[in-house]
């Protein structure tokens, strides 16, 4: 019981002293001047390549929103790896406009051995050096007219191997669901990336909407990320090797967030496991990082150590310690009790999170003002199955 009670205070304070830093980001996020790029920035040759399996309801839009952006023509090209499709998709993006390669093999499935093919079969058709970087898209996104310009503006100033954008939602108002996983991407924007590029700490890149230096993928003889997040994996890498990754404030992605809670347990489930899969196979690496001094990989092992895992486990050693001291003859109401004040404190934090995000996007967010005050309330509770989530993930 007293291991149990120590294992208690143990983890509250290590919980606290871990995210405090956040708090000074919220500020920075809040008052700090944002960094931009360069205004008369060269204008660089680029590639936006897509990795699409079966979207052929969607890709035409994320091509079309490319083909019109505020950047030459001649300098971006729209590349789509059609990867196992079982749809039209590759003649849909070919009539859009895009170079389409059509990819087949029941072995090394998912994105990353998609991007892998891609990038060797571009290096082979078009050189290694055609382009001075790459675009990674989703095909159900769509983005700004300015997007690639924007993004041009950081990328010339020389700084950074990636950058990221600021991810906005398509269907913010569809449910509590869709506007839960908005604002938490409002909040990495604003909270998290505006933050860390402001202060010099890499940021991460976040599966999509993310520019990556040529050099840097010729550098790593292509793609070699394959784990369940080979986003955040490639983060980690480039953090590692010393290179540094940006937020590019004022180039907008719009993403298309999943409405039902099936399909949102399966995708966060996976991330939830790539995080751990992340962890176990660079967690070493990055605490030799931290006693360097790197506090880039102090903000990374964070970042791929949830706060909600700290929280399932506190919240296992509550009911553990009520379960154990109900045995003794303790009441068991108070440890149940113990336990709902502290998801109560969770709550409360999450709500001022979601408060404070939604107050400051307040413009950015596609819904009537009925609905972002509604869905301000119901973000704890979307937070709150990450529990369960981060629980199964572990088993």
């Amino acid at each position: 019981l007293r291991f149990l009670e120590s294992m208690q205070w143990v983890l509250f304070i290590f919980f606290t002293a871990a995210y405090a830093y956040q708090i000074f980001y919220l500020l920075v996020g809040l008052w700090g001047k944002q960094r931009g790029g360069v205004e008369n920035a060269e204008l660089h040759r680029y590639a936006a390549i897509i990795s699409a399996r079966n979207e052929s309801a969607v890709i035409g839009r994320l091509i079309r929103t490319l083909k019109e952006q505020d950047y030459p023509s001649e300098l971006l090209d729209v590349i789509v790896v059609a990867d196992n499709c079982t749809d039209n998709t590759a003649e849909v993006a070919r009539s859009a406009g895009a170079i389409v390669y059509e990819r087949f093999n029941k072995v090394q499935v998912g994105k990353g051995y998609a991007l892998e093919y891609l990038f060797r079969h571009i290096f082979e058709d078009k050189g290694e050096t055609a382009y001075d970087g790459f675009f990674v898209f989703d095909a159900d996104n769509i983005v700004d007219r300015d997007f690639v310009r924007e993004m041009n503006k950081m990328f010339d100033t020389g700084e950074y191997t990636a950058l990221t954008s600021y991810r906005n939602s398509q269907n913010f108002c569809a449910n509590w669901i869709s506007a839960g996983y908005a604002l938490w991407f409002l909040r990495e924007s604003r909270f998290l990336n505006r933050p860390r590029t402001q202060l010099g700490v890499n940021c991460a890149v976040s599966g999509t909407g993310f520019l990556v230096s040529a050099q840097a993928v010729r550098e790593d003889a292509g793609w070699p990320y394959h784990l369940l997040t080979e986003d955040i994996q490639f983060s980690v890498h480039e953090i590692l090797q010393g290179r540094k990754v940006a937020f590019a404030p004022d180039a907008v992605l719009y993403d298309e967030q999943p409405t039902t809670f099936r399909q949102s347990w399966r995708q966060r489930m996976r991330w939830s496991q790539g995080y751990l899969q992340v962890f176990r196979d660079y967690g070493a690496r990055l605490l030799r990082g931290i006693f360097r001094g790197s506090f880039s990989c102090f903000d990374m092992s964070m970042a791929i150590m949830p706060a909600f895992v700290l929280s399932t486990v506190s919240i296992l050693v509550n009911l553990t310690l009520g379960v154990v001291g109900a045995l003794a003859g303790d009441n068991l109401l108070v440890a149940f009790e113990s336990v709902g004040q502290m998801l109560l404190n969770i709550y409360l934090t999450l709500l001022v999170l979601g408060g404070i995000t939604t107050i400051t996007e307040w413009k950015n967010i596609r819904t009537s003002p009925v609905k972002k005050i509604v869905y301000m309330f119901t973000f704890p509770l979307f937070m709150f199955t990450y529990i369960p989530i981060s629980l199964a993930a572990f088993f």
